[in-house]
């Protein structure tokens, strides 16, 4: 578990140390913030779906390029094919994926009020668990955020190129697609008729043909995501939060009816987990980045109303790193990631 508990105290030591200053987007710090991540995830030889992966790497290997790509996902399968047809290892694969996971991230934690505090937040589940865990889900979710990173800086259509190539390597992303809507009042207009466009596009591109095979795998089936129900709370508690000092967030920030809407939607998932809880848990994943969003903001907000803001940080690291430690030690699929194996100290390199 040691690795893992270093990943997470070197960024939590940081935002402690600069809980009561915004900290300039060093660039250098950043880069080698982004390169550890990126080497920590994409070169590791553990994680949920791991094994997975590499058996569809060996049978794509074998495999024409219309047959690789014929089975949906087709932005990961271009880079399988890519990959595998060049006589390069798996390794690449899994760094290639990394890297595109990471730098959204990355991309995304910079807009935020204390990023070595996001960034802590985002360890223990959405960069252990979902990063190495559901490769071609944490490339939409990397992808995601780099667009709503591009929102902040009012760029509604770059946005919506990101959500297309997320789409590209899980369909599931396409939810994500109309809460562009509500990130400013103005122009929203405009921005609901290149949604829809956008939209009816992406689902009979990449969507349509494989639609009731969703609806089956996630919901009729009958599919049950242990866990499901805790991961749901998880985004609840920003959920509530943000509606709760609403106030506070719409006078400071411009972004708050976009997260509104994503938090009114995450407290709506909360009775659908005994109906449908692998699709919900899916879909949940996606809302993840509310929980650096209001939580690195909510010490800035509510600094002198409840407690100090050095204290709310502390409290929002320490929750998370609870998070970490029972998960690692109760996780009922933790033994996939423990031990942590990297090819960096390892003769398969």
């Amino acid at each position: 578990m040691l690795p893992y508990f270093t990943l997470y105290f070197i960024p939590a030591w940081i935002a402690i140390s600069n809980a009561h200053k915004r900290l300039n987007h060093s660039k250098i710090a950043w880069f080698i913030a982004s390169l550890v991540l990126i080497l920590f995830v994409g070169l590791r030889t553990c994680g949920g779906d791991y094994p997975n992966y590499f058996k569809r790497f060996l049978i794509v290997k074998q495999q024409t390029f219309d047959l690789a790509i014929s089975s949906g996902d087709i932005g990961y399968k271009i880079i399988t094919y890519f990959v595998a047809h060049n006589g390069l290892p798996f390794w690449v694969l899994t760094l290639i994926s990394a890297a595109i996971s990471v730098t959204g991230l990355v991309k995304f934690l910079q807009k935020q009020e204390n990023p070595w505090l996001g960034l802590s937040i985002a360890i223990p589940y959405l960069l252990i668990v979902v990063y190495m865990g559901y490769m071609r889900q944490g490339i939409a979710i990397g992808l995601i955020m780099w667009g709503i990173a591009k929102l902040e800086e009012d760029r509604f259509l770059t946005f919506i190129f990101f959500a297309f190539l997320a789409v590209t390597f899980h369909k599931t992303a396409i939810i994500m697609i109309t809460y562009g809507i509500f990130y400013k009042e103005s122009g929203r207009f405009l921005k609901t008729i290149a949604i829809l466009i956008a939209g009816i596009g992406l689902w009979y591109a990449f969507v349509e043909k494989e639609s009731s095979g969703l609806v089956t795998n996630y919901v009729t089936a009958h599919m049950v995501s242990h866990g499901a129900l805790i991961r749901v709370i998880l985004n609840a508690i920003p959920a509530f939060l943000l509606l709760n000092y609403g106030k506070f967030f719409k006078e400071k920030y411009k972004d708050y009816n976009f997260w509104r809407m994503i938090a009114i939607t995450s407290l709506a998932l909360i009775p659908l987990v005994p109906i449908a809880s692998t699709a919900v848990d899916r879909m949940a994943l996606y809302f993840l980045p509310l929980q650096i969003v209001v939580l690195t903001r909510i010490p800035t907000l509510l600094a002198g109303r409840f407690a100090p803001k050095l204290t709310m940080s502390v409290m929002v690291i320490g929750f998370y790193f609870i998070e970490l430690l029972v998960w690692l030690s109760l996780g009922n699929n933790a033994f996939y990631w423990i031990p942590y194996t990297n090819l960096m100290w390892s003769d398969v390199l």
